[in-house]
């Protein structure tokens, strides 16, 4: 076992310079690395990647075809968009799905 005499030439530079100060001084380290900064595990990618909804509402499909919102409401169903209502009452929020939406457009198009 090869023990390490703390005030050798081997010490820490970090020790050494907080060994130098004053008693009760206020040492600056400077910045630490995260525990997990060197680490390449699955989760950490996923968190980077930024996800795409599956779900939109109504005023990012109206912005989306430039038709206003009631236009949307009025003219899903025509469309083939199903809408998916979250919530009770007037208020509730009607989310659609991007595919269809874009399946939609995709089949306006002029050739």
């Amino acid at each position: 076992m090869n023990l390490r005499d703390p005030t050798g030439p081997e010490r820490d530079p970090i020790q050494q310079s907080i060994s130098n100060q004053p008693q009760g001084a206020i040492v600056s380290v400077g910045p630490q690395p995260h525990p997990d900064e060197g680490r390449t595990d699955i989760g950490r990618s996923r968190r980077r990647r930024s996800v795409e909804p599956v779900l939109i509402d109504t005023a990012e499909v109206a912005t989306m075809l430039s038709m206003s919102t009631s236009w949307v409401y009025r003219e899903a169903s025509k469309l083939g968009l199903k809408g998916y209502k979250l919530g009770r009452g007037r208020n509730a929020k009607v989310l659609y799905k991007r595919t269809e939406v874009f399946k939609w457009l995709e089949q306006q198009k002029i050739y």
